[in-house]
């Protein structure tokens, strides 16, 4: 049975994908090897650049004008010169525009920096440069290296999933910038996939349900039961309030849980659990554990599971892909993981891989039955 959706145009994605990859690497070809490991030593000044730009919400301040940095550093409170060195950095790195002299504008990459911008990732800038996850980056990271143990976790005394339920400010940010990802993303999760099978879909780890609701907006037969952390969705039903149509969000529930301890269970064959970017952020004991609670939530009834994640390569893995692992290595006891290493949990939890499914962008979906006993 082939649940794949848009053959042609996911294959056209991966050329791409693996181009784009080889350019990625022609700074290594063409720079001197003394000079770009100089780069990459001192690439931390850009990103501490930038996450300063977007703290500060130049790009919102200079809207669709330009403005003199001058101008900007009264607008923004700060030192003129000061900003002007930041902004002429920026200028030179791509990120916003420099015309005539001392005077700035918005271009395509500062202008997903904007908050109302439809591709904004300010949010991700903001949390993945904020102390909570850069401390542990620069303070931490050679100590986990060396003993196994979670950068994260040594910087700050907890894991990373309880700092969140003790924090809210930090995860409020880290939720937003969730919702940053899947707007990048984009939706071909929900049209790369057949869904049309289903009639209801039990999003677990689902957040506010971003996910669910463009697959619901997309199949009208279909419901939806998102599942997480009480602090998560007790607010989740007012935030969708006003900005989708009422007849979807009406489609939509939501149910607080632990999903190391229990997930809802499936009614029959018609029920798809949709686990988004939850797998990696576990280690593999936990994986199976979730897994095998599944197993038990679908007691037979022919539900499958979809789990939406990154494949590594077995070699050679690209830049993305890799970065987000040592991410995970950071900040939790996930990781990314190859084919195999994904066959594996499945093999250890009663289930077994039907098919992957691959989209027009990073990440595929696995799809899983349950074992024959």
């Amino acid at each position: 049975m082939a649940w794949q959706k848009h053959g042609l145009a996911v294959r056209g994605y991966a050329v791409m994908f693996k181009f784009g990859a080889w350019l990625q690497n022609l700074p290594n070809l063409l720079t001197p090897a003394p000079y770009r490991l100089l780069q990459i030593g001192s690439a931390f000044w850009q990103s501490r650049a930038l996450y300063v730009a977007a703290s500060l919400d130049i790009a919102g301040v200079l809207a669709d004008e330009a403005y003199s940095a001058d101008n900007v550093a009264v607008r923004v409170k700060a030192d003129a010169d000061a900003l002007y060195r930041l902004l002429r950095m920026l200028a030179a790195m791509g990120v916003f525009q420099e015309s005539p002299p001392r005077t700035f504008r918005n271009n395509a990459l500062s202008g997903c920096l904007r908050r109302d911008h439809p591709q904004s990732v300010r949010a991700m800038i903001l949390m993945h440069n904020s102390a909570e996850m850069s401390r542990p980056w620069f303070e931490q990271l050679e100590n986990g290296i060396r003993s196994g143990e979670v950068p994260f976790e040594r910087g700050h005394g907890q894991a990373f999933y309880r700092y969140l339920d003790s924090h809210a400010e930090f995860d409020a940010l880290f939720a937003q910038a969730m919702q940053n990802v899947e707007a990048l993303s984009g939706d071909y999760f929900a049209t790369d996939f057949d869904w049309r099978r289903f009639r209801r879909i039990i999003d677990v780890g689902g957040s506010k349900g971003g996910k669910a609701l463009a697959i619901l907006k997309r199949h009208p037969q279909l419901t939806a039961l998102v599942f997480d952390r009480a602090a998560v969705v007790d607010k989740a039903a007012g935030y969708w309030r006003g900005k989708v149509e009422p007849e979807v969000q009406a489609r939509m529930q939501f149910q607080a849980g632990d999903l190391m301890a229990a997930v809802p269970g499936a009614r029959d064959s018609s029920d798809a659990y949709l686990l988004s970017a939850v797998m990696h952020g576990i280690s593999d004991d936990d994986c199976i554990r979730v897994l095998r609670n599944l197993a038990t939530a679908c007691n037979g009834s022919g539900a499958r599971v979809a789990i939406l994640e990154l494949v590594l390569a077995d070699g050679k893995a690209d830049t993305l892909g890799t970065g987000c692992d040592m991410q995970m290595l950071m900040a939790t006891r996930g990781r990314e993981r190859t084919l195999p290493e994904w066959q594996g949990l499945f093999d250890s939890s009663g289930w077994r891989l039907e098919q992957r499914v691959r989209l027009r962008g990073a990440g595929a979906i696995l799809l899983l039955q349950q074992a024959l006993a």
